[in-house]
């Protein structure tokens, strides 16, 4: 390339630059009200992506007016129906540092909460048929703590409610998920594991439903363990709490089948391999 081709190519390079440099210094900034009025209008008529828009734009030429505030709130919402889960974490964070006092704290304290609760299921499990209980607990734990704040702090909040309800599916989920490990390593003929992880979850979780099983698988590796004061005390605890449970028999005599059954489980994969290699 010759000396004046490149002063050329520069030239014209150097105006393009300029040019994209001019525009976007020129974009037309509107009215602060004009701003907030399309946000609302778009999330009256369920267009998140543009009510974003306009709220992003707010908080960037007005952080400090009369709709600042509220626009703030309106972004951690906008951010949840468009499934930015973390974003409206991350706004509703945002918006508890700038607004402590705020009279509105409970409904971000309660939407990054649910932003939370959310979180790790992720849009597959919202289309596919994706055991959540199965799933790695995730961002529960977190979950928990901000509703647990929000009713520490805001007892009489009408998020409230709906805050404790989901704390208890909360505490549910996670002791459903001790006892999947603990059948897991039942089926794995750990059972050492499987009585550490049923201990864990009658003495984290223990008014939530699978207590039960955790008392029988309790119970019966105790017996396999050959432990008979902790087996007995099991057994105990389980007519205590549940008497009518299906590890009774007719006459009252605690009779599980946890391990017999596993074991015909395993004998069963076995018998089918053996068949299957004839």
């Amino acid at each position: 390339m010759t000396s004046v081709a490149r002063f050329v190519f520069l030239f014209i390079a150097a105006l393009l630059i300029s040019a994209c440099a001019t525009n976007k210094g020129d974009e037309e900034v509107l009215a602060e009200e004009t701003y907030y009025e399309n946000a609302r209008d778009a999330m009256r008529s369920g267009n998140f992506n543009e009510a974003e828009t306009n709220l992003d734009a707010l908080e960037t030429y007005y952080p400090f007016g009369r709709y600042a505030e509220q626009a703030q709130l309106d972004l951690i919402y906008a951010r949840y129906q468009n499934l930015d889960l973390e974003g409206a974490r991350a706004a509703a964070d945002r918006f508890l540092r700038l607004n402590p006092q705020s009279e509105h704290a409970d409904y971000a304290l309660y939407m990054r909460g649910l932003a939370s609760y959310n979180l790790d299921i992720g849009l597959a499990a919202r289309y596919l048929p994706i055991d959540v209980e199965a799933r790695d607990p995730g961002e529960q734990r977190q979950a928990f703590r901000d509703f647990s704040d929000l009713l520490d702090r805001y007892p009489a909040s009408k998020y409230a409610p709906d805050a404790r309800q989901r704390m208890i599916a909360i505490r549910n989920r996670l002791a459903n998920l001790e006892l999947l490990a603990a059948e897991y390593y039942i089926s794995r003929e750990a059972y050492l594991a499987a009585n550490t992880r049923a201990r864990y979850l009658i003495e984290n979780y223990p008014s939530t439903p699978p207590v039960e099983d955790a008392l029988i698988i309790l119970a019966e590796t105790f017996r396999f363990l050959d432990l008979k004061k902790g087996a007995s005390d099991a057994v105990a605890m389980l007519r205590e709490n549940f008497p009518n449970s299906d590890a009774f028999n007719e006459n009252g005599d605690f009779e599980p089948d946890i391990l017999e059954r596993e074991d015909r489980s395993l004998a069963s994969v076995v018998t089918f391999g053996l068949i299957g290699d004839e």
